[in-house]
């Protein structure tokens, strides 16, 4: 954990010191530099389940494959960034690059953390600089509406967590991940302990997000700049579908009854996000409905609590991490060049940038789960999953896959085919650094097809 931890520390210092003109290409190298020492992690030795590097600090096979995406993901963001913050002073861009720093700083220690309570100080820490890109970056003026959406439903659904951590250390006498699943199991009967289950929960059903508690998800991305956008829909809703992996375990007697109303939730959710991505206009806002679509599935088949649901899960998060982050660069790419996120005054790219539509073709494909990328390794799981639960949720679920094809061949039709509109003049050519930042992107997914048990390594 330290050799990726200090070196990511390390990076502040870089940040400062080095000179203005080797500010963005330096911190991006030293960035992948600590992205290749994260894949060691991959190389699994222990027997025990966990790699305990301090008692505060271990990976195991569940929050490794999380723990590489965030960062790997630190590179691609600071290479999207360059163009739209290059011309900024320089001090501004230092802070923009600490910041992102932090935020992968925080995100270690969330996914590493042993203890619970650590845990939970980590994922509101990641609120800090998120908060911060989103309110001083974002690119309209409802930024500031979009910063105190994210606040107030991320912190109205974290502090009822808070008390029932609290109470959970009061019964258990211990926060650790490492003794707590060995504990004695928790005799859960009362209508206190449903609320307290409900509390252990929706904290993390509002961060991944759940239908019905996702409004914040929209305004946030829209509003924020590329690497606001690229960390939310990669890592920060990862972390909801982490936590509720971690606090499943200790909340097995009531889960049976009580996870019926949010699955129903998340699988209505999948259909009604679809249908609303279906009428958009707003480019940004489209993908981000999406990723409320896919998260849906992620929690239906987290709240199951199977062994094939907990795979699929995990699966679809980082396929959808690395699709997700993607597509918001191309859209950031297009945004950049014709300055208008809707649709129809942004089409017909394809014949002004040929490579950049196969891009635009290779991520949409993905995104509606192609055979054979993890996307739909994903899917398939929970699906079989799900009906395996109950025969009935394949008519949603069904429903669901056929209009995300649907929306995700929209959205490539409406940005690339169709005559280009004639106030679209003089676009600056695609730089090899876009073209590098989607290889960055779309490598990983093609490389787990070949060995996808990297994600299922906790199930072996």
């Amino acid at each position: 954990m330290l050799k990726v931890l200090v070196p990511t520390i390390m990076l502040f210092p870089t940040i400062w010191f080095t000179s203005p003109k080797w500010l963005w290409a330096t911190s991006a190298a030293h960035g992948l530099l600590i992205a290749f020492i994260s894949l060691t992690w991959l190389k699994w030795m222990s027997e025990t389940g966990w790699a305990v590097v301090s008692p505060h600090l271990a990976t195991d096979p569940l929050s490794t494959p999380l723990l590489v995406l965030t960062c790997w993901l630190l590179p691609l963001m600071i290479l999207a960034s360059q163009n739209h913050i290059g011309p900024e002073p320089i001090n501004r861009q230092r802070l923009y690059i600490s910041l992102l720093t932090s935020l992968q700083a925080f995100l270690i220690m969330a996914f590493g953390a042993t203890e619970i309570i650590m845990f939970y100080i980590m994922f509101e820490a990641t609120l800090i600089p998120t908060l911060i890109i989103i309110t001083r970056w974002g690119n309209q003026a409802e930024r500031l509406n979009a910063g105190i959406y994210f606040l107030f439903y991320t912190l109205a659904g974290s502090l009822p967590l808070l008390i029932a951590l609290l109470l959970l250390q009061q019964s258990t006498g211990t926060l650790s991940m490492l003794i707590i699943q060995y504990a004695q199991p928790l005799a859960l009967n009362s209508w206190g302990d449903k609320i307290w289950w409900a509390g252990c929960l929706i904290a993390f059903l509002v961060k991944m997000p759940l239908y019905g508690i996702h409004l914040w998800l929209p305004k946030a991305h829209v509003e924020a700049p590329v690497a606001g956008s690229m960390v939310l829909a990669a890592v920060l809703l990862k972390l909801g579908g982490y936590g509720m992996m971690r606090m499943m375990i200790m909340l097995d007697p009531l889960s049976k009854e009580l996870a019926y109303p949010f699955i129903i939730l998340a699988l209505w959710g999948i259909v009604m996000t679809g249908s609303i991505c279906l009428r958009q206009t707003d480019l940004k806002a489209l993908i981000a409905y999406s990723s409320v679509s896919h998260m849906g599935l992620v929690a239906g088949a987290i709240l199951i609590q199977t062994p094939w649901g907990f795979s699929g899960a995990i699966t679809l998060m980082i396929a959808h991490g690395l699709v997700s982050s993607m597509l918001f660069c191309l859209a950031n790419t297009a945004y950049e060049r014709t300055h208008s996120r809707t649709m129809i005054l942004a089409r017909g790219l394809q014949m002004i940038f040929p490579l950049t539509a196969v891009w635009w073709f290779v991520a949409n494909l993905a995104n509606l789960a192609l055979p054979p990328l993890p996307n739909l390794m994903g899917e398939l799981m929970i699906i079989t999953t799900l009906f395996n639960w109950s025969p009935t949720t394949i008519a949603l679920t069904g429903l669901g896959t056929l209009i995300t094809a649907s929306y995700s061949l929209y959205m490539f039709i409406m940005t690339q085919r169709g005559p280009a509109p004639n106030h679209i003049i003089k676009l600056t050519p695609f730089h090899t650094r876009e073209h590098l930042l989607m290889t960055l992107h779309f490598t990983p997914v093609i490389l787990l097809v070949t060995k996808p048990e990297l994600m299922w390594g906790w199930c072996y």
